[in-house]
């Protein structure tokens, strides 16, 4: 049900796309100037004796102590971390899970390279050990440590909990798309269930999750890895939370690569809609193909009957649910629409969503069932990661709710139909998750210029589903060193998807500081 502002690779998305989701030095100048951190921090900032910001330079000095992970070729730590960085030192701490695989040469070693692969609530373990440490290019690997981290509420780092595996279950088959008052309670009070839920299982970490808390986190890290400057490379929703480090830390920015970039500077409304958009701009896509195709099962009609086509199976699994194999999770609206949606992220999942369609309307709900658990990260054993409880305790405390209530949607309903004909009602009422969230906002829309910093680049794709390419457009034109590199393109993000051009852009720019030149295009 919840896919509004999930932001990640498409390798976290959809298994069947291919991809699932040296020594360390105390870094004897890795604490960032008072005068940077003391821009966004508060009372943590505040200068100490050297310079130092007052209470984290006992952080900033730990060790990593570095053992096996039990995946071959990968070593994990723990760092700490305050809680709050409002009361460094108070005892009240947060652990946050580490990983690595060490640069296998040949060539000198650059130092680490940071990876994040979104949401928010990815877990960048998981996208290390299952693609980014042995996927990446293999010129960069051989020269930089790869690393990455669970940020805080996410996996492995104090991962917030809101629902059981069945109450998930339930959560998920909500109808999104409510035709009566009835209906409408029912989502309302799912939210509200989910919200409390939070509440009951993570209140402590839970005003402790937002992405600038998690860019305080990144300097830490990069200290503690001996690093003079971070070198990074952030996809989808962690295109942000690079943005955020380098509004933050400026002079520490060194090599930094944000794939599939955000907007820091719109509200949540507008996010919303305009990723509404962009689903619309890659069903299209796919539509154009499908139709092509002798086992399209919406026809051959042209993208505009296959979408006809697509709202009509929707409208007819609202009404009576597919069987899925699992009688206590059929194929409803929310389900098989969140299906089709995870397809989306990768145009080598098309063939799949096809076949899928085809299940579906021939009885067997099983092919989008499947895909919608891949988008939820359910396991066979009805487990759930915590990717959606951290999306949600994130997003809804970096930025004010999208919607005051279920009337506010009733009235973006138009502009969000507008959007998208196929998936707009569904992704503005999934919009209302944060009007009940339990932790007032922090955070506010606002343009991320990071003056002073080193060369930073953005990628954008032009057809990507989930970060519309004028969103790399914003933040390129933003950020002072920004420059722009454009895929011409399907999918989500671009880095490591098979473009020569892109990978050998990117590449030259991490393994030699030189950036692409301003409006490249692959």
């Amino acid at each position: 049900m919840e896919t509004s502002r999930l932001l990640r690779t498409t390798g976290t998305v959809i298994a069947a796309a291919g991809l699932l989701l040296a020594g360390c030095t105390s870094g004897g100048s890795g604490a960032p100037r008072a005068a940077e951190s003391a821009a966004a921090s508060g009372p943590a900032a505040s200068a100490g004796p050297g310079g130092d910001p007052a209470g984290l330079r006992p952080y900033y000095d730990q060790k990593l102590s570095w053992r096996d992970c039990g995946v071959p070729g990968f070593q994990c730590a723990t760092m700490k971390a305050p809680l709050d960085y409002a009361k460094p030192g108070s005892g009240e701490d947060i652990e946050l899970a580490v990983a690595r695989r060490q640069a296998t040469g040949p060539g000198k070693r650059l130092g680490s390279l940071v990876v994040n692969p979104g949401g928010p609530g990815g877990s960048g373990i998981g996208y290390l050990q299952a693609y980014a440490g042995i996927g990446y290019p293999a010129p960069v690997r051989a020269r930089y440590d790869m690393v990455s981290f669970d940020p805080r509420g996410v996996d492995r780092s104090s991962p917030v909990t809101c629902l059981t595996g069945p109450e998930m279950d339930a959560y998920t088959q909500v109808d999104q798309t409510p035709d009566s008052p009835a209906e409408r309670a029912q989502l309302v009070a799912a939210f509200k269930k989910f919200a409390a839920g939070c509440t009951a299982h993570s209140r402590k970490v839970l005003p402790h999750v937002s992405t600038v808390d998690a860019a305080h986190d990144m300097d830490i890290l990069r200290a503690v890895l001996g690093d003079e400057k971070l070198t990074y490379v952030g996809a989808s929703y962690g295109t942000f939370l690079g943005a955020t480090y380098a509004e933050l830390f400026p002079s520490r920015v060194g090599r930094l690569v944000l794939d599939g970039a955000m907007d820091p500077s719109r509200p949540a409304l507008e996010l919303n809609r305009d990723q509404t958009e962009g689903f619309e701009t890659a069903f299209a896509s796919f539509a154009k193909d499908c139709a092509q195709q002798p086992d399209c099962p919406l026809g051959q009609g042209g993208p505009d009957q296959v979408a006809k086509q697509l709202k009509e199976f929707f409208r007819k699994v609202d009404a009576q649910p597919v069987p899925t194999g699992e009688p206590d999770r059929p194929l409803g609206e929310s389900l098989a629409t969140t299906g089709v949606i995870a397809a989306l992220y990768d145009e080598s999942a098309w063939p799949q969503l096809r076949e899928a369609l085809a299940g579906a309307m021939n009885g067997d709900g099983s092919g989008l069932l499947g895909l919608a658990d891949s988008y939820y990260e359910r396991e066979a054993d009805g487990k759930y990661a915590n990717l959606m409880f951290a999306n949600a305790a994130v997003n809804c405390l970096d930025q004010p709710p999208a919607f005051s209530g279920p009337e506010a949607v009733d009235a973006a309903l138009p502009s969000f139909e507008k959007a998208s004909p196929v998936f707009g009602a569904g992704l503005a009422w999934a919009s209302l998750n944060c009007t009940y969230w339990p932790v007032k906002a922090t955070g506010a829309a606002h343009p991320l210029t990071a003056k002073g910093a080193a060369p930073i680049v953005v990628v954008g794709t032009l057809r990507d589903p989930a970060t519309p390419y004028k969103w790399a457009q914003a933040l390129a034109g933003q950020l002072d060193s920004g420059t722009l590199l454009t895929y011409d393109g399907d999918g989500h993000t671009a880095y490591g998807r098979g473009s020569e051009c892109v990978d050998s852009a990117i590449n030259r720019y991490l393994l030699e500081g030189n950036p692409p030149a301003a409006g490249k295009k692959c």
